[in-house]
């Protein structure tokens, strides 16, 4: 999270197993691990909810931070152990909100203790690091899932839709473009931009959320062509990344993934047989951002399907942990499920590993082993694995309430920890 670590948070030691509902009908009892900005926003997005969902202990090795994030929420139990936490709190569901760095060994310790966890994205800082959890999941019963609320918004659930009615037809073209601006201040932040902290880039870190929209949307990819370089930025990882991906539908998509845009917008565009789709919006979108341009002699069908789908919702966290709540207090896996969030970081690993390998990398070829299986950047960049130091960057300040923005407009930083 930004501003402090969460290194010290450990494993879990002699926890009881399960969460500390008092029956069918209360409220699910949340823990919050990290208390940085992306903490604020999952507050924020559980107390629009009207009561499904109480906040009962966080957890954090700054105490000062997690004071100030316990008075601001309301939150009862603090600590600065989760094993402490875990115990002491019985949750029902923990949130991750922590650097990437440490999702795996907190997850495990979650998962060991028999509580589902939700997942800040990235998941994990590598394939084997997710099949581990994945393992966990499987020996343990209890669930791991990944925040990807793009998929949430009434506006994908439209899109879903109007391709299941037909009206649309066959997904040939696809693009997606996250084009973004960073400055180099920006990495002054210690953790951001090396692959050993946060796992990657522009393509592991700011653009996941709208290729993992196109994958929901697309299904199964199966092949991926694909350039990274480091141009500009004092980083150790890209600062842009290009993907030509193949589907197994048979749709050609290009993805675009930078930090060096100065005009930013996240773009994503579907041409079907009958109609164009787009989406163009920054860090969150609503159904206004959407756009449907009909082909020649099939406006009446496009228009009856597009105009059948949900609406009002925008994409962000409180849509997706509505969802999550549902599955939790029915006992069944919550979206987006572990083998969902491994497609999508599947699709990560084989963006490096085109890039770095010069060559076309398919579906499910990256297996155990592989290089690019226990590290996105496998054997070692094309470029020099240290970058020119930016200056030193203080603790980021806990922003008041009032600053705090809605969910679905939040930005990459504030939505990764």
């Amino acid at each position: 999270m930004p501003g402090s670590s969460t290194g010290g948070i450990g494993s879990v030691g002699g926890a009881a197993r399960g969460g500390g509902r008092s029956g069918p009908g209360a409220p699910v009892r949340v823990a919050i691990v990290g208390t940085g900005g992306i903490a604020a926003i999952h507050a924020q997005s559980l107390a629009a909810l009207g009561g499904r969902a109480e906040i009962v202990a966080a957890a954090d090795v700054d105490p000062e931070r997690l004071d100030a994030f316990c008075e601001r929420w309301g939150v009862p139990g603090r600590h600065t152990d989760l094993g402490a936490l875990l115990a002491g709190a019985r949750p029902d569901l923990v949130h991750l909100c922590t650097p990437p760095g440490l999702h795996k060994e907190q997850a495990l310790a979650c998962l060991a203790a028999g509580v589902p966890v939700l997942c800040e994205k990235p998941p994990t800082l590598s394939l084997a690091d997710l099949d581990e959890i994945a393992a966990a999941e499987r020996a343990g019963g209890a669930f791991f899932a990944t925040v990807f609320q793009h998929r949430f918004g009434s506006g994908a659930a439209r899109l879903r839709a109007a391709m299941a009615s037909g009206a649309l037809g066959r997904p040939l073209v696809a693009v997606c473009h996250t084009l973004w601006y960073r400055p180099d201040a920006y990495f002054a932040v210690p953790w951001r931009g090396r692959w050993e902290t946060e796992g990657g880039g522009p393509t592991m870190g700011h653009g996941i959320h709208q290729f993992d929209l196109l994958l929901a949307v697309l299904g199964e990819w199966r092949e991926v062509t694909a350039v990274a370089a480091r141009l500009a930025r004092p980083t150790a990882a890209e600062d842009v990344s290009c993907a030509i991906a193949a589907f197994d539908g048979g749709t050609v998509a290009t993805v675009v993934n930078s930090l060096l845009s100065p005009r930013e917008t996240s773009y994503l565009r579907f041409d079907f047989e009958h109609a164009t789709v787009e989406l163009e919006h920054l860090y969150g979108y609503g159904d206004a951002d959407w756009r449907v341009h009909p082909a020649p002699g099939h406006e009446d069908a496009v228009a009856a399907a597009w105009e059948a789908g949900p609406s009002g919702q925008p994409s962000g966290h409180s849509a997706q942990f509505a969802a999550v709540l549902d599955a939790v207090a029915a006992g069944t896996a919550p979206p987006v499920t572990l083998a969902e969030a491994r497609r999508t970081l599947e699709f990560v690993a084989a963006t490096y590993a085109s890039a770095f390998e010069g060559r076309p990398v398919a579906r499910g070829a990256i297996g155990e082993g592989d290089p690019y299986h226990r590290r996105m950047q496998g054997p070692g960049t094309p470029w020099p694995a240290d970058p020119e130091p930016v200056p030193s960057a203080g603790p980021e300040p806990l922003p008041p309430a009032e600053s705090v923005p809605p969910a679905e407009s939040a930005s990459p930083e504030e939505t990764s920890r």
